[in-house]
């Protein structure tokens, strides 16, 4: 029997170490995750990645508080902050970038307007932007 349960924003979802969880999550409020994801997280609110927090895949958030380590692509609306103990190996699309001594990047990194870009359709204009950095280099 299928039940509607409507979920508040103020709820913080968690994942905890020692968790290992494949596939997709959506959510309308913040999440934690000190345990490991594979797949694609999406969230209206701020994720936190704690210190022993592991995600391989595509994420998307408001906010976003980096301890653990991401492998993939990350886009934040507002403010990425990369903490001390962070590992992010992938792209960043981000608003806001706030990065500690010590934290390990590893990709590229487009911030400012072009994350609003990307939410009003603008994907493509995005990508025609890349390729066009891309020729530059070459």
């Amino acid at each position: 029997m299928a039940r509607n349960i409507q979920e508040d924003a103020s709820t913080v979802n968690q994942i905890k170490a020692g968790t290992h969880i494949e596939g997709e999550v959506k959510s309308s409020g913040d999440m934690r995750i000190d345990g490991t994801m594979k797949g694609k997280i999406q969230t209206q609110g701020k994720l936190v990645v704690g210190p022993t927090g592991k995600i391989d895949g595509e994420i998307s958030c408001q906010n976003a508080e980096i301890h653990g380590i991401i492998n993939g692509k990350i886009t934040v609306t507002e403010l990425l902050s990369l903490k001390a103990s962070s590992k992010l190996l992938g792209d960043i699309v981000v608003g806001k970038l706030a990065i500690e001594p010590g934290s390990q990047f590893s990709g590229s990194c487009v911030m400012g307007n072009a994350v609003k870009g990307l939410y009003n359709g603008g994907e493509q204009q995005h990508h025609k932007e890349r390729e066009r950095k891309a020729e530059v280099v070459n």
